[in-house]
């Protein structure tokens, strides 16, 4: 089934305000939004506005909506202009609100017309608003968020690297301060009650050691045990001579054994010093 409906009743239809001009700026025509608009606002009477030269009002208007609007409308009636379109405030004692004005020439033979519409676009813009204040709450937030990770990266670098000092006071002091008497004591002629107890000392030692030791076998297990001896010593700063007494081997020996470290940790053929290297493995 077709239907035709009167251009009346489509522009009836419209929730945007139409008025049709004629050449001159005279309203030839308006729609039912338009005539209601106009009722809700206080437009004086005939609320149709038929009659009434939109231009000469845009021209008394006194502010710059109103000029720009009379411009424009001006230049699509000369067919300067296609189309026109512009944003302007239309606030009513109670509320904001926000339009827009478009101007398009009427397609049709005869003298020049232009339809104009004014269409409320409030919602649009407080959405555009509200959407603007999140972005920038979004936006805060995502900083506030990135500062509190960068100080909690911060704060867990450092004490990370306050506990590989701390792991490496102990071992250097260990090293330093305790084994070399351990080793003298070895040499000594002790009864089994003593030697039990120097067992359990270096046993003691080696657990407050092992942080170290655990780490450097679960990165490279191909370490053997006396390589991992050998390891630690280098990493506390002991020449190959000092590691030979301390663990009553030849210092061609440790050499050899120094050799098959690096080779195991890939530094074979380069310049990196061993020593560096492991006070590095974290």
């Amino acid at each position: 089934m077709q239907y035709r409906f009167a251009y009346k009743d489509i522009l009836d239809s419209l929730s945007a305000q139409i008025a049709i001009l004629d050449e001159s700026g005279v309203i030839i025509e308006t729609n039912k939004a338009w005539q209601e608009f106009g009722e809700a606002n206080g437009l004086m009477a005939p609320v149709d506005s038929i009659g009434q030269n939109y231009l000469a009002v845009c021209d008394k208007s006194d502010d710059e909506p109103g000029e720009l609007a009379a411009i424009g409308i001006r230049r699509v009636l000369s067919g300067e202009l296609q189309a026109f379109n512009m944003q302007y405030p239309c606030h009513s004692p109670t509320e904001e609100r926000w339009f827009v004005v478009r101007v398009v020439r009427l397609k049709a033979e005869g003298k020049p017309q232009v339809i104009v519409s004014h269409e409320n676009i409030t919602p649009v813009l407080k959405a555009q608003a509200d959407l603007k204040k999140k972005e920038i709450e979004l936006s805060r937030q995502k900083k506030m968020l990135e500062d509190s990770n960068t100080a909690l990266r911060v704060l867990l670098e450092h004490r990370q690297q306050d506990r590989v000092r701390m792991e490496e006071n102990v071992l250097a002091n260990v090293g330093k301060l305790v084994k070399p008497y351990l080793e003298e004591l070895r040499f000594q002629k002790l009864d089994e009650r003593n030697r039990n107890l120097v067992e359990i000392i270096e046993s003691r030692l080696d657990e407050l050691t092992s942080p170290f030791l655990n780490r450097l076998s679960s990165i490279h297990r191909l370490l053997t045990p006396r390589e991992i001896d050998v390891a630690v010593l280098v990493r506390e700063g002991k020449t190959s001579k000092e590691i030979a007494g301390l663990l009553t081997v030849s210092v061609s020996g440790v050499d050899f054994h120094r050799k098959k470290i690096r080779k195991k940790l890939g530094l074979t053929n380069k310049k990196s010093n061993l020593r560096s290297y492991l006070l590095g493995l974290q």
